[in-house]
This record gives C-alpha cells, sequence and structure tokens, in this order.
C-alpha cells in the first residue's frame, strides 16, 4: 500500500506544473502613455448605430419572425439599402439557413422581395459544427469575397452540435472561438438563437442557454410580441459599445417584412467635437494632405492645444475620423521625433 501510495504520488507530481515556471513568457502590456500614442482602429458600423462588427445574438421565440427579419438585414447590407432609416455599410453578406432548404428561401425571398435581386448575397443550407470544420468553411469564403462584412448563422445550435451541454463556461467558450474569428476579419457574426420557456425580470433573461451566451457576445437582438397572432413587434438591442435601443416593428401581412413604427428609445449622440470639424475644413482648404509635427500642426490649426495633447486627441478619435469624417491619421517617428501624416480618403469597405 505504500508503494502505491508513493508511486501515485510521484505520478500526481511529475504531472504538475511549477508554480512560477522560470521560463513562462512575460505578458505584454502597454502603459496609458503608450496607449494614447497609438492609433486603434475599430470596424465601421454594419448599420448605423445598430450593428457593429463582432458576435451579436438575434433572439426570440419559436416561428415569431426572427428568420425573416435576418432575411430582410442580409438584403439590405447586400444591396446596399438602409435597414429601415438607418444607413449600411454595402457588403457581401453570407447567410447560412441550416434549417432551411433552397426552395424554401427562394419562395420566402421572393415574397419579401419579388424580383429584386443581389449577387453579393449568398446562402447556404448545409455547414459544418464548430471545431470540425466550420471555422475553415468560413475562412475559405471569406478568403473568396474579400467585401464580407456580415455572416448570418440559423441557428447558433445547429453547428453548436445536439452533444453540446449547457454550461456557463461552453456557452462562453463558443462565443469567444467565435468572436476570435469575427475580429480577425472585422466582420459581424450574427446568430438566430432561440428563447426558453421560463419568465425572467431581465427580457435578455429569457436567452436559452446560460448567462455566458450574453457576457461573451458583442451584442443581443431582442425579438417579442405580446400577442403571438399580432403583426406588431418590440425589439430591443443591446450592445457592449451602443446604447440600449427600444424599437416598435410591425409586420406586414403580405411581404411579412418587419417595417419601422418607432424608435421608442430615441439613439443619443454625440455631439461633432470642434477640433475634428476644424481639422476637416483646414484640410479641404489645402487639398486633403498635410504632414508635420504636433507642434507644426497646432500652427496650422490655430489651436492653443499643447501638442502632444493635440497628437492625443488624433489617436483617440482615428476611427471617427476615417469613417466620419474620411481622414486617415497616421503617425510616424523618425530622428526629427514624431511625425503626423493627415490624408483625405474615399469611403472604406
Amino acid at each position: 500500500m505504500n508503494q502505491n501510495i508513493t508511486k501515485l504520488s510521484s505520478i500526481s507530481t511529475g504531472n504538475l506544473a511549477p508554480l512560477h515556471p522560470p521560463d513562462a513568457a512575460a505578458l505584454e502590456t502597454k502603459s496609458l502613455s503608450e496607449l494614447y500614442e497609438n492609433a486603434f482602429l475599430s470596424g465601421r458600423s454594419i448599420i448605423l448605430d445598430l450593428l457593429f462588427p463582432g458576435v451579436y445574438l438575434l433572439v426570440g421565440d419559436a416561428k415569431i419572425g426572427k428568420s425573416f427579419l435576418a432575411s430582410q438585414l442580409a438584403f439590405c447590407v447586400a444591396s446596399g439599402v438602409p435597414f429601415w432609416d438607418k444607413a449600411v455599410a454595402k457588403s457581401t453578406v453570407l447567410y447560412l439557413a441550416l434549417e432551411d432548404q433552397y426552395s424554401r428561401i427562394q419562395q420566402r425571398m421572393y415574397q419579401m422581395f419579388g424580383t429584386e435581386e443581389s449577387a453579393d448575397l449568398h446562402f447556404a443550407v448545409h455547414a459544418n459544427l464548430l471545431g470540425d470544420g466550420l471555422e475553415r468553411q468560413l475562412e475559405t469564403f471569406v478568403s473568396a469575397h474579400e467585401t464580407t462584412r456580415l455572416i448570418i448563422v440559423d441557428t447558433l445550435q445547429k453547428i453548436r452540435g445536439s452533444a453540446d451541454a449547457y454550461s456557463y463556461a461552453k456557452d462562453y467558450e463558443v462565443i469567444s472561438r467565435l468572436k476570435a474569428f469575427a475580429e480577425k476579419h472585422a466582420l459581424c457574426l450574427l446568430f438566430i438563437h432561440h428563447t426558453r420557456k421560463q419568465n425572467s425580470s431581465d427580457p435578455f433573461g429569457k436567452i436559452n442557454g446560460t448567462t455566458g451566451l450574453l457576457g461573451a457576445s458583442d451584442g443581443v437582438w431582442l425579438l417579442t410580441k405580446d400577442c403571438r397572432t399580432s403583426n406588431l413587434a418590440t425589439l430591443e438591442i443591446s450592445g457592449r459599445d451602443q446604447p440600449d435601443t427600444k424599437i416598435l416593428l410591425e409586420r406586414d401581412p403580405e411581404t411579412l417584412r418587419w417595417n419601422l413604427v418607432s424608435f421608442e428609445t430615441e439613439l443619443w449622440k454625440m455631439p461633432p467635437d470642434p477640433l475634428l470639424v476644424l481639422l476637416t475644413e483646414k484640410l479641404n482648404e489645402i487639398g486633403g494632405n498635410w504632414s508635420g509635427t504636433a507642434t507644426e500642426l497646432a500652427t496650422f490649426l490655430g489651436t492653443d492645444l499643447k501638442p502632444n495633447t493635440l497628437s492625443m486627441k488624433l489617436n483617440v478619435n482615428a476611427s471617427t475620423l476615417l469613417h466620419d469624417f474620411k481622414i486617415s491619421v497616421r503617425t510616424s517617428r523618425n530622428h526629427d521625433g514624431r511625425r503626423i501624416e493627415l490624408q483625405r480618403v474615399g469611403d472604406d469597405p
């Protein structure tokens, strides 16, 4: 017995990693000062104010109209037409309709949009499971269609597989893996998912599964009805970096499209920064290009901001300058110090 204990102890100890491995890689860190010295570009919205790059869930009861809403969204983005009254970033869209057949998709799209076409909207009715080839299939599609900004998966459960047991860790892992793909390609992965039957004081608490799905996702669209037979519905949107939004919708009984009735919660708009407006005006006066030091830029703009503060504000607002003002910001360092390059650009893809 003592021999067994000794043998077991030696095996267990041998499998345990040292508490502080001598060759452990150091954490990569950036100080706050270093963060402000660099411009980090965030992805452009897919639908203005409503949908951004990342992982989103479109959740609702069974047969409530989620797939029709997703089809309407896909068609608008692929065609470049406004989604309700919101501008879209026209791009290629992939719709994995894993609970449908092509004949059913054809009938649905014809009922919704008639003979309007879009060569940038692609459908598939079969796909591999997550961790068993799905990522490679998506990589192949995105490589062949470089303007892809939106991938819709109908439904999440279809790519997870029936063997997946619900747990916070498993739900969080699933979304995190998908999020890594979305971030790599600066696109939105929108997963259609179901609610559960149990009531909850928090509407988002009705999402089927654990809170790991909500916690790891970048945003959720929750579609609800007070009465199943009613054509009225409420869409609540909650996202990581966007204001909570509540929208009243009405379904057209003929086309089955969801039409906007009103924004119950008006979106808060940040007023334009006077510095960015001034910068845009000054660049337009000289043809759209400028380069120099932060000190020279302060003189060019006629501002009393300190050069380091001015440089910091440009880096923090680099995405806003690019997406809203069409101005590219680049910084570099040479023997004379840090230089700033500003350039007017066309619409980003």
